[in-house]
């Protein structure tokens, strides 16, 4: 399955790749794109992970057991890639650097991850995890967004959730402290909540830590009515 699954990115990052020439942003390889051939079947090995959580677990352990314990109110959760070197710095590219040229590549790598594409097939309506005003402003783009449409353009609801508020930097907080942080932070769009009632939604982000964002949106949009809510994200931390 992994060889199959390595062969696939290959051919279909090698499909993008043709008609615009670029140097690979990790081996500086030329011409190659964002990801060479080789970078990608390096660094992008397929790894068994939990179904909900996506963090790893060994083979044949479909639940890691703090999900059996306390099941999260994601029903699927697909990561490409751990979050380490060298797509921690790709990503921070993406979103800190004002380099939103990295979406398409990371959405090929995120959509040829085992799993990734039935979740995205059997959605209803894809969600892109929002940006406050605020920082939507000074960031130019929504790098959720941008991963949406990239990956399910007919399918993407980029203003059906919304962020109200800026909440704390999610990094110096437990996860009990990024749980209350996100209270009240995300609501459904009164004007669009009727096409999300009883649907299968895919929330995706960027990156996944404690799950506290991902999990508190999809609170929200269960409360809202929807049916099922799965995640895909590009990176997952350990």
């Amino acid at each position: 399955m992994w060889n199959r699954w390595l062969s696939g990115i290959s051919d279909r990052l090698s499909g993008a790749a043709r008609a615009v020439p670029s140097q690979c942003a990790f081996c500086r390889s030329w011409p190659a794109r964002r990801v060479c051939d080789g970078c990608a079947e390096r660094f992008a090995q397929p790894r068994h992970r939990c179904a909900t959580c996506a963090l790893p677990v060994p083979a044949g352990v479909r639940r890691c057991g703090e999900c059996l314990v306390r099941p999260p109110p994601l029903s699927a959760c697909v990561a490409a890639v751990d979050y380490g070197y060298p797509w921690a710095e790709a990503l921070t590219g993406f979103k800190f650097r004002a380099d939103p040229g990295w979406a398409d590549s990371l959405a090929l790598l995120l959509r040829s991850t085992p799993w990734a594409e039935p979740l995205l097939d059997a959605a209803d309506v894809v969600v892109p995890v929002p940006l406050a005003p605020a920082r939507l402003r000074e960031r130019g783009f929504n790098q959720s967004a941008l991963l949406a449409r990239a990956l399910a353009p007919g399918k993407t609801e980029s203003r059906a959730l919304l962020r109200l508020r800026h909440a704390e930097a999610q990094s110096t907080l437990s996860r009990a402290g990024r749980l209350r942080n996100l209270e009240g932070v995300f609501a459904v769009d009164p004007a669009r909540a009727g096409r999300l009632a009883g649907k299968r939604i895919v929330l995706v982000d960027d990156v996944m830590t404690t799950g506290a964002t991902l999990h508190a949106a999809a609170a929200v949009l269960h409360k809202a009515g929807a049916g099922e809510v799965g995640a895909l994200v590009v990176a997952r931390t350990r």
